[in-house]
Parts: structure tokens; C-alpha cells; sequence
């Protein structure tokens, strides 16, 4: 299933993509796609889709998890991003948050921070927990994940890496996590191994790459962050990004007013960001 939310800001309803490409109207069925319909989906499957409203088209999609309670992010996860940004291979996943004030709709506006000198770019798969995940082991991992997703992991560079303390504050800046445009279930991505990713800016390829070349698959993700924290339905985790962010452009390329982003994954979908400057 490819499971959805659409509508104005803060009327958002729950719905699903047909095999037609048509989005049908979930409303009377559940309240919205959030947490405790991911961890029991069996009133969707049980829906007869054929006999859900049909939504007009044009319509805007907004992200597709409700309340989600932690975006957590992997950093340098593909050993050629990790080369690209002059850092070592990491020996073990690299865990950040993502502010989840940062979470917009797949299409909607990227705006930067007054501030902000090096805005950057991150196509990367988003994987969705279904039901509550505490010390798993990773050849079970995969029955605590309702599905998958496209992440955007936008990155302001000198806030993450030129500023004191943590990278969260140049990840968590608002309009710096759009997700979506659907939430696709596991049965129907099929191998999270072999999705291709790509991201375009302003036309031109930018990013392309496999999750093939993830260091630490999904499985061993899921496990290892169950070993420090419990995750819940609904929770948010974006798996690293390939190789052609604009810090690893010689020289580097840093977003700027006017820009457009387009990318996607697989079986997953695709997103459309202009970016903006926030004015105070």
C-alpha cells in the first residue's frame, strides 16, 4: 500500500494511492495516518479501496506520518559520501535527530535560515516504525517497520560543522525534513536493498546511488538504534545519503534563493522543493 496524508496545512486527511494513481479518501476509515494506525493496519486492509472517494487531483500531499515523535538521522552511511566530506568510514552507525519542527510536505517550500550560508541537499530512504522496538535483534528488525519513504535530509554546513557542539542544529532548522510523498509498505517496495536513489538541482543530476552501498543496512539500523532507545510507531529513521551533496563539490555548491529540488527513490516516489529565504 502506499498510504498518504493530502489537504491544506493542518486539515490534512489520511489517504492511499490506488493502483490507477488516483488518491482515495481514507477519512471514514481512520482519523489520520499517524502512530497507532501504523501499529494496526488491518482497518485499511480490510477497506475496499475500489469503494473509497475518490480525491481530486492537484491536491497538495502533505507529509505522510502524523505526530511523528523522533526523526532520527544516520550520518555518513555510504562509504563514498563519507569520502566526499573528507570524514572516515564510521565503525558504527552515527546517530543525530532531526528536529521534528523541521518536517514539511514532500512539495512544499524549503526556506533558509536568515543566516544560513551553506544550505545543502540529501536524498535518502526513510524508514517508518510500525510498532514498538526495544533491544531487537536484526533478523527480526524488519517486522517493527510499517514502510518506507523519501527524506530529504536538508543541512545548513556551517551550523553542522563549523559551529560548537552537535550536528542536530545545522539538521533541524524549519522546512529541513520533507518526507514523502507516501509511506509504502514493506510488501510492496520489496528489496530495501536495491532501491536506486537520485537527486536533481535545478535540472541538473546531482546525486545518484544505490542503497546497495549502504554501509549498515535497514535491519542493522533498526537493531542498533532499539539498543539505546525505544522506538515507537510513527518514528522516523532517514538512512544516510549517496555521494553529490554540495559539500563535496570542488568547489562547493550551496543553495541559494530560486533553486528547485527534485528527487525520489525507487518505488517510492518523488519530491519538488523551491527554496526561499526566511526574512525577519
Amino acid at each position: 500500500m502506499k498510504l498518504l496524508r493530502y489537504g491544506p496545512k493542518g486539515q490534512e486527511k489520511p489517504g492511499l494511492l490506488d493502483d490507477a494513481g488516483k488518491i482515495r479518501d481514507l477519512s471514514g476509515v481512520v482519523k489520520d495516518i499517524d502512530g497507532a494506525v501504523l501499529a494496526d493496519l488491518s482497518a485499511i486492509r480490510a477497506s475496499k479501496v475500489e469503494s473509497l472517494p475518490v480525491v481530486d487531483a492537484g491536491v497538495r500531499i502533505a507529509e505522510p506520518v502524523a505526530n511523528v515523535g523522533k526523526f532520527l538521522c544516520i550520518g555518513l552511511n555510504y562509504s563514498d559520501h563519507a569520502a566526499e566530506s573528507g570524514m572516515p568510514e564510521p565503525s558504527e552507525p552515527i546517530i543525530f535527530m532531526k528536529a521534528t519542527s523541521a518536517i514539511i510536505g514532500p512539495n512544499d517550500d524549503v526556506y533558509l535560515p536568515p543566516t544560513a550560508r551553506k544550505g545543502d541537499w540529501e536524498v535518502e530512504l526513510g524508514i517508518v516504525i510500525g510498532k514498538e522496538a526495544r533491544y531487537v535483534s536484526k533478523d527480526k528488525a524488519l517486522d517493527y517497520v510499517a514502510g518506507a519513504c523519501v527524506v530529504n535530509d536538508l543541512s545548513e554546513r556551517e551550523y553542522q560543522l563549523e559551529r560548537l557542539g552537535t550536528w542536530d542544529k545545522g539538521k533541524g532548522c524549519d522546512t529541513f525534513g520533507p518526507f514523502g510523498p507516501y509511506l509504502v509498505t514493506l510488501d510492496e517496495v520489496g528489496d530495501l536493498n536495491n532501491l536506486g536513489l537520485w537527486l536533481n538541482l535545478n535540472g541538473k543530476r546531482m546525486q545518484t546511488g544505490s542503497t546497495a552501498s549502504l554501509i549498515f543496512d535497514v535491519p542493522t539500523l533498526v537493531s542498533y538504534v532499539s539498543q539505546f532507545m525505544s522506538l515507537q510507531p510513527g518514528d522516523v529513521i532517514s538512512t544516510g545519503t549517496p555521494p553529490g551533496v554540495g559539500l563535496g563539490m570542488k568547489p562547493p555548491v550551496f543553495l541559494k534563493e530560486g533553486d528547485v529540488m527534485e528527487l525520489g527513490i525507487d518505488k517510492l516516489g518523488s519530491q519538488k522543493q523551491t527554496v526561499y529565504r526566511t526574512k525577519i
